[in-house]
């Protein structure tokens, strides 16, 4: 279950607004320092162009403007708009899961996603992705596979380490997934609130224990059949990632813990 001075703590500073109209698709998009690269007109064309679909920001305890700006935008279209505030910064992991449980306590909807702020990922790909979670699947994700016709643009060193990363958490996980660290993941809602109940292990791989929570739920051979992995049309990389690189040598043994915490999954 999840800590209740960690969740609830912060729903005491948040001024609440729920809504009473059912989503297909909810995004949550979590936001730390974004003030100058916020792109209001995208998020704005977007949700014009999909009345089905809600955005929910978490404000990550942001230092700048991030928070002012996402209050602008809820004031501007409160009936797809929501913001979460987290008084003090969680990294993305604990910031993700705050926005999931504030959207399952306080909106309707089908399906919810989580997609970062820069877009790397443009919104249309998300819903794109998310009207493939149908049927049996119960979870959908996006991959930044290169292939005719696609638009995947990465730095060599970011493409170089990532698929070192993505190889061994794929051996980890033992589940022959390209692309586990891909910010762009789609969840029913029922799946997502057992998903996200409790806190995660690391600020950054939380993804990889998604993996692993989902095996959890259902056995790791339905868990098989009730995912599926995407690839993306469109990807760029927009070079202002929050995580330092000094990470990329703490992050194994972040893997080792997480490994070792769900290592009879």
């Amino acid at each position: 279950m999840l800590s209740r001075n960690m969740f609830c703590g912060h729903l005491l500073n948040q001024p609440m607004s729920t809504s009473s109209k059912s989503f297909d698709l909810v995004i949550v998009v979590p936001s730390y320092n974004e003030a100058k690269s916020l792109r209001e007109k995208k998020f704005f064309s977007f949700l014009n162009n999909h009345p089905d679909v809600a955005i929910c920001f978490v404000n990550d305890g942001s230092t700048d403007d991030t928070l002012e700006i996402l209050q602008e935008y809820q004031s501007k279209k409160p009936t797809q708009i929501f913001v979460f505030d987290c008084v003090e910064n969680q990294g993305k992991a604990g910031a993700t899961l705050m926005g999931m449980n504030y959207c399952a306590k306080n909106l309707e909807y089908d399906k919810i996603a989580y997609l970062d702020a820069d877009l790397a990922t443009p919104l249309k790909e998300c819903y794109r992705i998310s009207k493939k979670l149908k049927g049996k699947l119960t979870f959908v994700f996006g991959s930044r596979i290169k292939k005719l016709g696609s638009r995947i643009e990465r730095s060599y060193f970011r493409f170089f380490t990532g698929r070192i990363i993505a190889t061994f958490i794929s051996n980890i996980l033992d589940l022959g997934v390209y692309d586990t660290q891909c910010g762009i993941k789609v969840f029913t809602k029922e799946l997502s609130t057992k998903v996200f109940d409790r806190p995660f292990i690391s600020k950054w791989l939380f993804d990889v224990e998604i993996f692993f929570r989902i095996i959890e739920v259902y056995g790791r051979k339905e868990a098989i059949a009730k995912m599926k992995e995407i690839s993306l049309n469109k990807w760029v990389d927009k070079g202002d990632s929050k995580v330092k690189m000094s990470y990329f040598f703490k992050l194994w043994f972040d893997l080792l813990k997480i490994n070792k915490a769900y290592k009879n999954t």
